[in-house]
């Protein structure tokens, strides 16, 4: 009976050693999901900050990443029963186990003709469009992607190296916060126009609010006199005597990065020792970047790791990071990570073709 029930005992552990592969794959796939996200916004963040530093900025693509798991296991039972004393009978058992894991990751640097182009191309409208029809706030869109409208800057000088003088983006934030109550209240739309290029896109003011004082002040602030309810979108923004039209320029995606760098708050001691470029008022002052960043991007620096962050990179001697309760800050890095990958490829319609009637009469 002791012979059969260890016979027993040890079938019933190398079944359950063969459940062994899926929960390897269980706990290796999630893991590796995790890295891959951490590892991602690390890079981004580390760019921003290098980018704030006048440092060239690197891309590195995990390209592929494949892993083999290897189980072995072994038991042997030996032993001698005798019909005599009991004392004489013997048993052994032997047992291994061997786990290996050989992960093979491949990385490729982003560069080249195509990765330039995509980083230098301004961001197509469609893009504003088809993010802006996803759930994505139209105020954070504009602010990050949008160098002005109509001739309302939106701190397009902060769209390259850092400038030495502030820049003028109130009026565009306002712009912006004016768009994001007419989303939220449904008063306007974007989508493609119907007639002429149907390829451009246009924005629809709902009929029965043509004369809202909210959109009023839109397009007084748009300086658009036109009366049709349908406004074409275009990209001829050095025309000033357009007074139809909204006109757009959008960033490239290495301008939004750079916007973005100007949110990374730098140490007093790299300030005094001139390794960043200071931006000043008309006064002399210094001038506060988080004026033009603030509910958009904000990255924090200490000289020990910090607790509570979502983000964390080791750069020049301090720690960068974003703070795990900052949502404005985590959502404009999701949002450029979209960004990102619209960026590097082809954009079919995703909007409504406008088909109301284009006067208000």
């Amino acid at each position: 009976m002791y012979l059969k029930g260890l016979i027993l005992f040890f079938s019933l552990l190398l079944i359950s050693c063969s459940q062994f592969g899926p929960d390897f794959m269980k706990a290796g796939r999630n893991e590796y999901n995790k890295v891959l996200a951490q590892t991602d916004d690390e890079e981004i963040l580390l760019n921003l900050i290098r980018l704030r530093y006048a440092d060239n900025p690197t891309f590195l693509k995990v390209s592929s990443v494949s892993t083999a798991f290897n189980w072995k296991e072994g038991f042997g039972i030996n032993g001698s029963i005798f019909d005599g004393a009991t004392t004489s009978n013997n048993i052994g058992v032997r047992g291994n186990t061997e786990y290996i894991e050989k992960p093979t990751i491949t990385y490729s640097p982003l560069s080249g003709a195509d990765f330039v182009k995509n980083v230098l191309t301004p961001v197509d409208h469609e893009v504003i469009l088809l993010l802006a029809r996803s759930g994505w706030s139209i105020e954070r869109i504009l602010r990050l992607t949008v160098n002005r409208i109509n001739n309302i800057n939106n701190a397009s000088e902060a769209s390259g190296p850092t400038p030495s003088e502030a820049p003028e983006f109130n009026e565009f934030i306002q712009l912006s916060k004016d768009f994001r109550d007419l989303q939220k209240t449904s008063k306007i739309t974007l989508g493609y126009q119907l007639e002429g290029n149907p390829d451009e896109l246009a924005l629809l003011i709902q009929k029965d609010y043509r004369n809202d004082p909210m959109v009023n002040r839109l397009l007084n602030d748009l300086k658009i006199e036109t009366k049709n309810n349908i406004i074409p979108i275009t990209k001829n923004y050095f025309d000033s005597t357009q007074d139809s039209k909204i006109q757009i320029e959008s960033r490239s995606l290495a301008g939004i990065l750079f916007f973005l760098s100007h949110g990374v708050e730098v140490p007093i001691d790299d300030i005094a020792n001139g390794r960043v470029t200071i931006t000043k008022n008309k006064n002399g002052e210094i001038f506060d970047w988080q004026k033009v960043l603030d509910g958009l991007f904000t990255v924090y620096t200490s000289k020990n790791p910090p607790e509570q962050a979502a983000i964390a990179v080791e750069y020049r001697g301090n720690w960068f990071y974003i703070k795990d309760n900052d949502m404005h800050s985590k959502y404009t890095l999701m949002l450029l990570n979209q960004i990102s990958a619209l960026q590097s490829g082809k954009i079919e319609k995703s909007g409504p073709i406008l088909t109301l009637p284009v006067s208000s009469n």
